[in-house]
C-alpha cells in the first residue's frame, strides 16, 4: 500500500516496529472502551498480529494504518478499516488519537479525509460506517463534518463503568450522481 500523506501527517501500513506503540495502545485500560477490548494483550499475540498485517483487505478483511507527523515521523494514533465487504461495497471505519493533549488538533480530521479519499477511490465501496458511543461528542463532531449521518441507536449497547450506553451507528454515503 502506498502512503498516504497529508499536510502535517500521513497514514503507513504497520511495521515490525510498531510492535512497543501497539502494545501499548491495546494494553491502556482507558482505551478499553473505544475498542471494546477486555483483556490485556502480551506482545507475542501482538508480535503475531504484525507478522499477518501485511495481508490484503480483501484477504482479511480488515486494514489498520498507521497516523504518523510528517516532521518527527511521531505515532500519533491508528485509523482503521474494518468488515470490509467488497460484494455490498461497504467498510466499517474507527480511529484513535493515543495520546489526549493531541485530541481536538486537526490530527483526526486530515487522517479521516485520507482514509475517506482512500476508501472511495481505491476501495470503491459505496459507504463507509462507524459506531460512536452516543456521550463522545467530540467523535461524532468529527464525522457529521464529513457528512456522516447518524442513522440510528443501539439501545444499552456497551456496558462502562457500572452503566449501559447507547452506541450510534453513522452511515456515509457515496453520492453516485
Amino acid at each position: 500500500m502506498v502512503t498516504l500523506s497529508g499536510n502535517t501527517l500521513y497514514l503507513r501500513a504497520l511495521e515490525p516496529e510498531d510492535l512497543e506503540v501497539v502494545h501499548y495502545v491495546e494494553n491502556r485500560e482507558d482505551l478499553w472502551e473505544l475498542s471494546n477490548t477486555q483483556t490485556p494483550y502480551s506482545r507475542y499475540l501482538i508480535k503475531e498480529y504484525l507478522e499477518h498485517a501485511h495481508k490484503d483487505i480483501y484477504e482479511v478483511k480488515q486494514l489498520r494504518l498507521v497516523i504518523c507527523e510528517n516532521v518527527s515521523d511521531a505515532v500519533l494514533g491508528f485509523i482503521d478499516l474494518f468488515d470490509f465487504d467488497p460484494k455490498n461495497r461497504r467498510v466499517g471505519l474507527g480511529i484513535l488519537i493515543i495520546d489526549s493533549e493531541n485530541r481536538s488538533k486537526g490530527i483526526g480530521a486530515e487522517s479521516l479525509e485520507l482514509v475517506i479519499n482512500y476508501t472511495f477511490k481505491f476501495l470503491q465501496v459505496h459507504q463507509i460506517y462507524c459506531n460512536i458511543a452516543a456521550n463522545n461528542v467530540i467523535s461524532k463532531s468529527l464525522f457529521e463534518k464529513f457528512d456522516f449521518k447518524p442513522v440510528g441507536v443501539k439501545k444499552d449497547w456497551n456496558y462502562n463503568n457500572g452503566s449501559y450506553n447507547d452506541e450510534i451507528l453513522y452511515q456515509l454515503i457515496k453520492d453516485v450522481h
